[in-house]
């Protein structure tokens, strides 16, 4: 079998450099293979350059190497050598030519090189396309490799393990010294000294960094030239200079291309030393402490061995008295603090290290911060050891310098500054009180018996004394939190005479500081806010004969008169609300958010209030469908079982109805059931299961149950649906309840008021929204039982007169069926349910305004979705795919043109910020370019080429006719299924056909003889099949062009793919490639769950063709 191997593998195993000396070695034909094992994945090879190095690899299942090389590469290396580099290329080029290794070819060409001819202009692109990305994956490598971790042992690459090394070793000392790079940042340094008596430092490092890389001699002296073929390097040396060779390299690929080293490269170490990036420390570290021959270096002296430790540092503070000359007194003189060790130590802060006494001692990033300063400090004072300290410092020092000092140092203090060290526990105390209208706070910090007021200054604080050490961080977090309540200042106290604020210190603050202080408050401040001994609730309890609600609010200690006040800040969103006795009654607690939660949802207001009462409609209510018990909301016992048995609507158990021909499903049950429990209530709702799974029949079973009241009050019900399908619900009742009676109200005026007429005598009246909204005042003058709107998304749009038809109506139950109860905006969904349950939201603008959760929350008990995957286990797949075609050449001319005016012309209109106003002619712009990628003879007159959509769509009709499948071919252009058409009458392709002017009864008629059997090609208008028809018959649906709404798709799709499908259904969109398209695809991709948005939700919101999105299609974004 073959093992994977690709040029990016190799040379990630390797490196950059090895990888291309390598392909020098394999280019020339260095390479030699002694055993190959292609099934194995073996092979074994000698590479000649100075000397002959023996390969042997083996490469597994998934393309991992295991190798090994005779040179002496070090063993620490993570990268396989060049030696290793040029046999893996080898087979990668034996395998893209068919060759077998270490065949002759026609031609030595770089690995990787396309071996199609020469000189094209293709292959140039190509061959610069691949320079620019070999100069990425060198510049990506070199940063992963600047930045690598120490090589696991297992992907070692083995030194010498095939023969015997006698050449002498190269004697090595690596000297690791700081310097001062450009800037005045201290930095780590390496120079390498060379020889056995008398080591000499290299003169030019990189160039023997770059020479033992390559395997090349280089002159170290006069004396010692180093050639890999005399001279070995011990595996423990070779290991530092790997790393080195690695840091030689990115300093010198960064200095070419970002200069990103420059600052301290060559100029600033010169040729004898490379500096180490503390970025590379961690890595070079273990190298660099197992050589033997590495020295620390620190102003000349030289210390053996690199070895950091976790060591205390070697530094000392003494804390004194200093004292006047001639007086006996030193009170007033201050104190000063001696530094011993911080002047002999080198702070490499960027490393993490400070060198002292010969070693390398890790530090903190805190704690070379912190010595980089003192040392920044002492280098100002008089005394290069000493720092003053102010009598009026020293207790600011004791509290918050001494506990740093003891993390760095050891600290000593003179017996007669110790002897006035005192330490007390800290006791906070406030004082506050109220007095004309403003509040006041007087903070003390009480240390036993001294006691410090915060805002007096230093400088007027007591003098002499003990030395006391504060507890700082309690008295800073108390002081933080006397700031957040911006109070005024003086220094005997604080002050506020502001209301708001001060209700926020009281009881927001003030909690917060009786964890660290104690409290003492006068009676005035203690009664400033309301706490009332039981929470505050609301009751609500149903009126099961009217289904209005009554909510009773109760607030303890407040009267029934001041409630309605209450709400009324309720409904301001204050924090609180100001009593008439001044106090102030918190509303941000979680009982108070609770009730402002009811009365927003509720669409409660305070002039709504009577009394502590007030009545409202059950249906704003509803939305406490979840609400848990225990909270401040308590519900009787009638409404908590209403909104339980709406939860569950088989809770009520209606009998399924009789006379139905055909059983329903378990699912078709539960919706029946949902339906019944709706209507037992009073409401209405929308039945918005997935396309085919029979909405039409859970109506017909609702219908069914109410036949007896429909007959005996002589209320029919009213069906309205699209055109195209009033026909099928006559024929759907007849199918499953046949005692139900009937009538399509259509044909002319007379006839339509005559069936209209004869609804006493009739159960159920069907008619389509078009004849509805000529009808209208006919139909508005009648009452109906129930009202079942079909396919309801026709109504989507509130503005249009079809949505203002359908509210006209009057019915006692309402209900929409709609498979997409949104398409393109939230808003759609609110005028479905303005024509099902008017009372569930609020106006339009203010149904904007709700969140998309709120809108899911209270939408859930009135919209009923279930998808096939859920309810369907037995439905066969649904196979989704995309083909894509290229335009022709003739087609690809047009679509270019049209598609740089529309540029040009979108673009215009960006300049002057007028595209809002002209986005009919992009659309229809858009629409052009959607056409021509169908067909151009859409609208190019006299086109006399051919469509390369239309040649794919031909060809995959051929294909499914010879394979036994029945398809249906959507189109929304009907020119384009006309276009269709002649083809096929030209190839004796027997199709049925299907647009928005085929008249119902003959659409229903077509259905059922392509579902029988007959034919196996169906073209369908997308807008006017897409919905309504059902088609099990096909098991291809092909999507001939692509709309801008997936659910509009969907439907169509699932003409096929619904109940009484016995096979898997295949649906294939035709894309043009490389055109608008392309972008429509990724359109539909972020457009497609709405529906979960609110049914489900947390999904992303969906918007009309934007601005931005119109950009996108035309890549002008």
């Amino acid at each position: 079998m073959t093992h994977p191997l690709t040029l990016s593998a190799i040379q990630s195993m390797c490196g950059r450099l090895s990888y291309k000396r390598g392909e020098a070695a394999f280019r020339a034909g260095k390479v030699a293979v002694t055993y190959y094992d292609a099934a194995a994945g073996r092979c074994e090879a000698t590479v000649e350059q100075q000397d002959a190095f023996d390969v042997a690899l083996r490469i597994d299942e998934d393309g991992d190497v295991a190798a090994r090389c005779s040179c002496p590469s070090l063993s620490s290396y993570d990268k396989y050598c060049s030696h290793v580099a040029a046999v893996l290329l080898l087979i990668h080029d034996a395998r893209q030519t068919g060759r077998a290794p270490g065949a002759p070819a026609a031609e030595a060409r770089p690995a990787g090189e396309n071996r199609r001819g020469s000189g094209a202009s293709a292959d140039a692109a190509a061959d610069a396309r691949e320079a620019d990305a070999r100069r990425g994956a060198e510049l990506a490598d070199g940063l992963l490799r600047l930045f690598a971790p120490p090589a696991p042992p297992e992907r070692q690459a083995p030194a010498a393990e095939t023969r015997f090394d006698t050449r002498p070793p190269l004697e090595l000392t690596f000297v690791c010294k700081p310097f001062v790079r450009a800037g005045g940042k201290r930095m780590l340094g390496i120079e390498i000294k060379a020889g056995a008596k008398r080591p000499a430092a290299i003169p030019r490092i990189r160039e023997f960094l770059r020479c033992a890389a390559d395997g090349e001699p280089c002159v170290l002296s006069k004396s010692l030239t180093y050639d890999p073929r005399q001279h070995s390097i011990q595996a423990a040396d070779y290991a530092v200079v790997a790393r080195l060779i690695a840091m030689e390299e990115q300093e010198r690929l960064y200095r070419d291309t970002a200069g990103v080293y420059a600052a301290h490269a060559a100029p600033v170490t010169g040729e004898r030393m490379l500096p180490v990036p503390p970025g590379a420390w961690d890595a070079f570290l273990p190298a660099l402490a197992a050589a033997p021959s590495a020295v620390l270096e620190l102003d000349n002296v030289v210390y053996a061995g690199i070895a950091p430790a976790d060591e205390r540092l070697p530094l000392h503070f003494e804390l004194e008295q200093r004292k006047r000359p001639g007086s006996e007194t030193a009170e007033d003189a201050g104190y000063r603090l001696r530094v011993r060790g911080l002047a002999d130590m080198t702070v490499l802060d960027d490393y993490g290290l400070v060198l002292a006494e010969g070693k390398l001692l890790r530090e903190t990033p805190e704690a070379c911060a912190r010595l980089l300063e003192l040392q920044a400090l002492l280098e100002r004072a008089a005394e290069p050891d000493e720092l003053p300290l102010p009598q009026a410092q020293i207790e600011p020092f004791m509290e918050r310098v001494m506990p740093g000092l003891l993390k760095l140092g050891s600290v000593r203090i003179a017996e007669d500054v110790a002897e006035r060290v005192a330490h007390r526990p800290l006791k906070a105390k406030l004082f506050l009180d109220r007095v004309r209208d403003r509040l006041l706070a007087a903070l003390e910090f009480h240390y036993g018996d001294l006691v410090v007021n915060p805002l007096e200054p230093e400088a007027e604080r007591r003098r002499g004394g003990p030395i006391l050490v504060r507890d700082g961080e309690k008295e800073r977090r108390i002081l933080a939190l006397m700031e957040e309540a911006a109070m005024a200042k003086t220094e005997s106290g604080y002050f506020l005479g502001d209301e708001e604020r001060e209700y926020h210190f009281l009881r927001r603050v003030v909690p917060q500081l009786e964890q660290l202080l104690t409290v003492h408050a006068t009676s005035a401040v203690r009664t400033r806010i309301q706490l009332g001994a039981a929470p505050p609730n609301v009751t609500l309890t149903m009126n099961e004969r009217t289904n209005w609600l009554e909510a009773k609010f109760d607030i303890d200690g407040i009267p029934a008169a001041e409630i309605k006040a209450v709400l009324k800040s309720l409904e301001e969103k204050r924090a609180y609300h100001r009593l008439p006795t001044g106090a102030l009654l918190p509303l941000d607690t979680e009982e108070m958010r609770e009730i402002a939660r009811f009365i927003n949802e509720g669409r409660i207001t305070a002039k709504d209030l009577r009394d502590s009462g007030i009545r409202i409609p059950l249906f704003r209510g509803l939305h406490l469908i979840d609400a848990p018990r225990g909270g401040a909301v308590k519900l009787d016992k009638a409404f908590r079982r209403l909104l339980e048995n709406l939860r569950n609507p088989d809770n009520l158990d209606f009998p399924e109805p009789e006379g139905l021909l055909h059983p329903l499903r378990d699912y078709q049950a539960y919706g029946y059931q949902w339906l019944r429990t709706l209507a037992h209530y009073g409401f209405g709702g929308i039945l918005a299961d997935d396309m085919g799974l029979g909405k039409t029949v859970q109506a017909i079973a609702f219908l069914a149950a109410m036949l007896p009241a429909i007959r005996e009050e002589r209320l029919p019900a009213l069906i309205v649906a699209p055109a195209s399908l009033t026909y099928n619900w006559r024929s759907e009742l007849r199918k499953f309840a046949p005692h139900i009676r009937a009538a399509v109200a259509d044909g002319t005026k007379a006839e339509r008021d005559a069936a209209l007429a004869a609804g006493a005598s009739v159960d159920v009246v069907i008619t389509s929204y078009p004849l509805l909204r000529r009808d209208i005042a006919a139909y508005a003058a009648h009452s109906f039982h129930t009202l079942i709107l079909d396919e309801a998304q026709a109504f989507k749009n509130d503005a249009t007169q079809t949505a203002k038809s359908v509210k006209l109506l009057q019915a006692r139950h309402r209900f929409a069926l709609t498979g997409t109860p949104i398409e393109n905006r939230l808003v759609e969904l609110w005028s479905l349910f303005d024509a099902v349950c008017p009372d569930l939201f609020p106006g339009r603008k203010a149904f904007g305004e709700l969140a998309r959760e709120t809108v899911a929350k209270r939408a859930r008990p009135f919209l009923l979705r279930r998808v096939k995957a859920d309810v369907l286990k037995e439905l066969p797949d649904k196979i989704e795919s995309v083909q894509a075609s290229a335009l022709l050449p003739e087609q690809k001319r047009l679509y270019a043109a049209y598609l740089a005016k529309l540029r040009e012309e979108t673009l215009r209109h960006l300049d002057k910020d007028t595209l809002h106003r002209n986005r009919i002619r992009i659309l229809a712009g858009l629409t052009r370019l959607r056409q021509l990628c169908c067909h151009p003879a859409l609208f190019v007159e006299d086109y006399a080429g051919g469509s390369g959509k239309l040649r794919q769509l031909l060809e995959l009709i051929d294909e499914c006719r010879a394979a036994g499948r029945r398809m249906l071919v959507f189109s929304q252009f009907v020119e384009m299924l006309k276009l269709i058409r002649q083809e096929l009458q030209q190839r004796n392709v027997p199709y049925f056909y299907l647009d928005g002017s085929t008249p119902p009864s003959e659409r229903l008629e077509r259905s059922n003889r392509f579902n029988d059997g007959e034919g196996d090609l169906f073209l369908i208008s997308l807008k006017a099949g897409g919905t309504g028809l059902n088609l099990t018959g096909a098991d291809t649906v092909v999507l001939y062009d692509l709309w801008w709404n997936p659910a509009v798709e969907q439907q169509a799709a699932d003409r096929a793919h619904r109940i009484g499908q016995k096979k898997v259904v295949q649906v294939i969109r035709l894309v043009a490639q490389g055109t608008v398209e392309d972008k429509m695809i990724e359109l539909q991709e972020r457009k497609k769950n709405l529906i979960d948005d609110v049914v489900r939700p947390g999904e992303e919101p969906l918007a009309a063709l934007t601005e931005d999105e119109i950009k996108e299609l035309l890549t002008l974004a």
